[in-house]
């Protein structure tokens, strides 16, 4: 995973250290990015590289902020949160967060440390995004605001206890919802029950986008969601990159009609070649853009393949 290259439709700038002496960008026109990497000497400690930060720009016109690595291994994201909303009253113009835009080669998502995130909800009540990264240490609790209309979580495993937050919310604007289930072993323990109340509609009355991806029990999810209330009122359905297979195309084919969808996102799957064929001759005639690997669940001797989830570690 790269870093974000934007952010609600603004550029990613990173905000240069102290030694660096950039010229910096009007306050609204990208999202400003923030990198205190200790294991690297140029890297100020996230703390004075933030107040610098309110000290030099004029934040209340600041639009969009990301997050990268903020501290040490085992740091939480305590340590950009609590400062982000101990500014809240400055960023009055603030509309999308996203915390943890950690990259590989810097911390595997399975080593980011999160935690409240929820709280930036109450903080900023005119946020209209918000994307995590990482689930350790993962929290959200059931919450109402008014205007947030995307929330992204990028796991490798994540906490059933987040899923039932989010479904226990009452977020009457989201349009866009995506979850990286994981896996058991990276603390991806949510069940279809837990999933259960995002599928029943009504919760989410603007939601037109659902991404339930990267898990180990997608053949469970795809069923779950074959028989959804909420599918109906989706223009769009991503179940990518998790172990989905012919079990879950089938449920697929024999639920509610998905002619309506105008993209069905099914990539990295273990598909036979023959389903994959059945989901593609079903759908596309009506105009449904399908999204299908041609990964397969067989190698060229015939033997199954390995079956995994697309980002665990």
């Amino acid at each position: 995973m790269p870093d974000l290259e934007e952010l609600h439709g603004l550029p990613a700038f990173d905000f240069p250290s102290e030694e660096e002496r950039a010229t910096l960008p009007e306050p609204d026109s990208v999202a400003w990015r923030f990198c205190a990497n200790p294991y690297h000497d140029e890297d100020e400690d996230y703390g004075p590289l933030f107040q610098r930060f309110l000290d030099t720009v004029d934040v209340s016109r600041v639009r969009a902020v990301i997050t990268s690595v903020w501290g040490e291994y085992g740091d939480d994201s305590r340590s950009v949160i609590d400062p982000l909303i101990a500014a809240k009253d400055r960023f009055t113009s603030l509309e999308a967060l996203f915390i943890g835009d950690i990259e590989p080669d810097e911390q595997e998502i399975s080593w980011i440390e999160q935690s409240d995130v929820s709280r930036l909800l109450g903080a900023f009540p005119d946020l209209v995004e918000l994307g995590v990264r990482g689930g350790n240490g993962l929290e959200f609790a059931p919450v109402t605001h008014e205007r947030l209309r995307r929330l992204r979580f990028e796991t490798g495993g994540l906490p059933g206890e987040v899923v039932r937050g989010v479904g226990g919310s009452t977020l009457p604007a989201l349009e866009h919802l995506e979850m990286w289930l994981g896996i058991d072993e990276y603390g991806g323990d949510a069940t279809a029950a837990d999933v259960a109340p995002l599928l029943a509609g009504g919760r989410f009355p603007a939601l037109r986008h659902l991404g339930l991806q990267n898990s180990e029990i997608q053949d469970e999810i795809a069923a779950a969601v074959a028989a959804a209330p909420v599918v109906a009122q989706l223009t769009s359905l991503d179940l990518s990159m998790g172990i989905l297979t012919d079990t879950g195309g089938q449920a697929l084919l024999e639920g509610q009609p998905l002619t309506h969808l105008s993209r069905l996102d099914l990539d990295h799957n273990f598909f036979s070649p023959a389903m994959a064929q059945r989901l593609r001759d079903a759908l596309e005639p009506s105009g449904v853009r399908v999204e299908l690997d041609e990964r397969g669940d067989e190698d060229e001797e015939g033997d199954q393949v390995f079956r995994y989830t697309a980002v665990a570690e």
